[in-house]
């Protein structure tokens, strides 16, 4: 009888699911039921959350999210813009270039693609229709755009999948770059991240050159200085961040917290663009996202337990071997795969859910981890705009008012353009790796 009732609870999960049950219950009923039905105590899961408070790591999550959402609230996209076209705006399709640059600066702190469609999108639309360029063109750049920076520091994706994939990796594993380490991914993402951004710039570049659109602005010292000016206290953070943790002067933790109070003292002090009765709304809202992923991270490595204790990533590796015998065809695989993976789950939940079943297994094919995860985020975030459901296809059309199906008109050429990029990301390791070597 008790396994009839484990049965018929397992087929009540997809049930719960599909009806709109918040993902940390499904998977925390699922780790519930499964360790119930081995006669393990429920205490499994529940020791999992309790562990998870333990991990000094994780306190840069909250920190960095809280920061992001500072700058978010105050005017920093419109001075990043302004200071990207001052230094862009020169070259050919130099708006277009202003345009992935800074979102993917604003996305790197900000942590969500959502919200820069959303905060630039009202900026950069109207300046890249009166400069010429094609609707269809600037609405599949701004798409794009939304998820370009999920690979530069200081992502929140980058530091959870330090986690996760430290806590799903094989005790006796020798990582040969150390292991993925914030710091190490923290390098690792820079020259991919780049790759992706010159790319889809070489692409504005040859379309302007074919007469499709664009104004190309003078170069003027004076106004790149005056937009330098306006931006003086937000410039040196990227090069505050990095250089104290890898000159060694701070950890991971301390940068976050560092991070967290410079963006106050100078958006709310110095610049004043959020006044005081604003920010403890702005802190809570930042603590929702960060409520949100916490709670589905307890939940899945409390399911992930369950799941080394079954040895199903074994049972996985067992099936996959039996047709792909070589890393080239897991790695292809493997990105077929993620892309599916990133168009239904938002970046935060499939790193959670996926990362441990995929980090033994990676393991077996010789892949490094700190690899694996520039491979994992750039599928990702190409996920988030591939059809049909990718996240930001719906976010844009919400944005800006566009039927969804010229979304995916929209958004294919840039879509080539980074699965070439990605093709480059997966088999040359070392464009992840050089830095960190």
């Amino acid at each position: 009888m008790s396994g009839l009732l484990h049965n018929l609870a397992f087929l009540l999960v997809p049930l719960l699911a599909l009806g709109g049950t918040p993902l940390f219950a499904v998977l925390a009923l699922t780790a519930l039921i499964a360790f119930s039905a081995q006669g393990i105590s429920s205490a499994a899961v529940v020791t999992e959350m309790g562990r998870l408070t333990g991990s000094p790591m994780l306190i840069a999550i909250p920190l960095f999210t809280f920061a992001g959402y500072l700058f978010a609230e105050a005017q920093t996209a419109k001075r990043l813009v302004r200071l990207t076209r001052a230094a862009f705006g020169w070259i050919p399709g130099g708006l277009a270039v202003v345009a992935m640059v800074a979102c993917s600066i604003f996305t790197a702190f900000t942590g969500a693609s959502g919200v820069t469609i959303v905060a630039l999108g009202g900026l950069l639309m109207p300046a890249l229709l009166k400069e010429g360029f094609p609707r269809g063109f600037s609405l599949g750049l701004l798409t794009t755009g939304g998820s370009l920076g999920i690979l530069f520091p200081p992502s929140l994706a980058l530091i959870l999948y330090s986690y996760v994939a430290t806590q799903s990796a094989s005790p006796g594993f020798a990582d040969p770059s150390g292991g993925p380490t914030v710091d190490r991914l923290f390098l690792a993402g820079i020259l991919p991240g780049i790759l992706l951004i010159l790319m889809l710039s070489i692409y504005a570049y040859f379309r302007v050159r074919r007469g499709a659109a664009g104004v190309v602005t003078r170069f003027s010292p004076r106004e790149l200085l005056r937009a330098a000016r306006a931006a003086a206290w937000e410039i040196p953070l990227p090069f505050l961040l990095l250089g104290g943790i890898y000159g060694g002067k701070l950890t991971v933790t301390e940068a976050a917290a560092a991070t967290a109070f410079y963006a106050f003292i100078a958006e709310v002090l110095i610049y004043r663009d959020i006044p005081w009765r604003r920010l403890p709304a702005v802190a809570a809202e930042s603590m929702v996202l960060v409520g949100g992923i916490l709670i589905i991270l307890a939940a899945a490595m409390g399911l992930t337990n369950y799941l080394i204790d079954a040895e199903v990533p074994t049972r996985i590796l067992e099936g996959i071997e039996g047709w792909i015998t070589s890393r080239v065809g897991f790695l292809l695989a493997l990105n077929a795969f993620l892309l599916v993976v990133g168009c239904l789950m938002d970046v935060f939940s499939a790193l959670i859910v996926v990362v441990p079943l995929i980090v033994p297994i990676a393991e077996r094919y010789g892949v490094d981890l700190t690899h694996l995860g520039i491979i994992f985020l750039a599928n990702l975030e190409i996920g988030y705009m591939t059809p049909p459901v990718g996240m930001n296809l719906f976010i844009a059309s919400f944005r800006f008012r566009q039927p969804i199906l010229r979304l995916y008109v929209a958004t294919l050429p840039f879509l080539l353009i980074l699965l070439a990029a990605l093709l480059l990301i997966t088999y040359l390791p070392d464009l992840s790796l050089m830095l960190v070597r």
